[in-house]
């Protein structure tokens, strides 16, 4: 009897860790950023106010890698701004370690006057 015990206890324990370790996945593995349009972080495309390029990049490579069983590791470069208008959009390149890219589709998902909400696809 105290066998089947362990091995009910042993088994409960090692599901919790499962769900713990999945929540902490979803929660960390989000392809979704909220920026402030501030003077270090704005530019100008086509007339609209817009994201820097570097700052698309830097925080789509973070998120693109954020644990080693999410995604693939890439260096993300963007060729111009992310324009702060709802709709818009841009595509960034990840460059492997093996030198292979990928295409990182990236839109804008809502635009307030001090931020703005965009998406990336993983």
């Amino acid at each position: 009897m105290p066998d089947s015990r362990f091995l009910v206890g042993f088994v409960g324990g090692a599901a919790a860790v499962f769900v713990l370790v999945a929540l902490a996945t979803h929660l960390v593995s989000r392809e979704e950023s909220t920026t402030a349009l501030d003077a270090h972080d704005t530019v100008l495309v086509e007339g609209h106010r817009a994201l820097a390029p570097g700052t698309v990049a830097g925080r789509t490579q973070s998120l693109y890698h954020p644990l080693p069983w999410v995604g693939s590791k890439v260096h993300v470069t963007c060729p111009t701004g992310l324009k702060a208008v709802t709709g818009a959009r841009l595509t960034c390149t990840g460059r492997r370690g093996d030198g292979t890219t990928v295409d990182i589709p990236v839109r804008v998902v809502r635009v307030s006057g001090a931020s703005l909400t965009w998406r990336f696809e993983r």
